[in-house]
C-alpha cells in the first residue's frame, strides 16, 4: 500500500509537467488570421535558394536564378482553372495542332496528389478542347504503362505529381524539350491545409 501511495504524487507531477508544454502553432490557426495570397515568382525563387543554398556555391546559385520573363502572371484567385489557362495561353489551338512529338507534352501541370490531378483534369475541359491529356501520377497507374503511352502516342497536356514526373524524366520516358508551359498548383491546400511546397517529400 505504501508503494502505491508513493507512486501517486509522482504521476501527478508528470501530468503537471505535460500541461506546461507550449501548444504548437497550427497552419489552420495562421490561415484563419491571414487572407489567402496568390503565389508570385519570388516565392519559387526563395524556395530554390532555400533548398539549394547549403549545397551550392554562389555562382551555382546565380545560375539557378530564373528571370521574371520566365514567369507568366499567377492566378490571382479570381479565375477558374480553364479561364486562367485561356488567359496565359491564348494560342493554344495552334500549339495543339503543331505538336507532333512523342514522349513529350506542350503543357505540364504539377499537383500535390493524384486526387487533385483528377480534379484539375475535370476543371480544364473548357480549355483543352479535343487535345489528349495524360495522367502522370502513381495511383492505380504503373510507370511502365505511362512509358508505353508516351512512346506510342502524342499527348498535349500532362497532369501529374512531382515524384512520378521526376521518375519519368530520369528514365528518359518524358522529354521536356517541347514543353512550353509548366503550371504549379501553388495555392491549393490539402486536408491538412498544406500546399504542395509545404510537403517535405516534394
Amino acid at each position: 500500500p505504501t508503494e502505491c501511495f508513493l507512486s501517486r504524487p509522482e504521476e501527478k507531477q508528470e501530468s503537471t509537467v505535460k500541461a506546461k508544454r507550449r501548444k504548437k502553432k497550427k497552419i489552420s490557426d495562421v490561415l484563419q488570421k491571414s487572407a489567402p495570397k496568390p503565389g508570385v515568382p519570388e516565392d519559387l525563387q526563395n524556395l530554390l535558394t532555400q533548398h539549394f543554398g547549403e549545397n551550392r556555391s554562389v555562382i551555382e546559385l546565380e545560375e539557378l536564378q530564373l528571370s521574371d520573363s520566365c514567369f507568366l502572371p499567377a492566378n490571382d484567385l479570381t479565375h477558374s482553372f480553364s479561364s486562367y489557362l485561356k488567359e496565359i495561353c491564348p494560342k493554344w489551338a495552334k500549339l495543339r495542332r503543331t505538336h507532333k512529338e512523342k514522349k513529350s507534352v506542350v503543357m505540364l501541370v504539377l499537383c500535390s496528389s493524384a486526387l487533385r490531378c483528377l480534379e484539375l483534369i475535370k476543371s480544364m475541359t473548357a480549355f483543352k478542347g479535343d487535345c489528349r491529356v495524360l495522367k502522370l501520377f502513381a495511383k492505380h497507374i504503373k510507370i511502365k504503362e505511362q512509358m508505353n503511352m508516351l512512346e506510342k502516342g502524342v499527348f498535349h497536356i500532362g497532369v501529374g505529381t512531382p515524384g512520378r514526373v521526376k521518375a519519368l524524366v530520369e528514365q528518359d520516358a518524358l522529354c521536356l524539350n517541347s514543353t512550353k508551359y509548366m503550371i504549379l498548383d501553388w495555392n491549393w491546400r490539402d486536408q491538412k491545409l498544406r500546399r504542395m511546397m509545404d510537403i517535405p517529400e516534394v
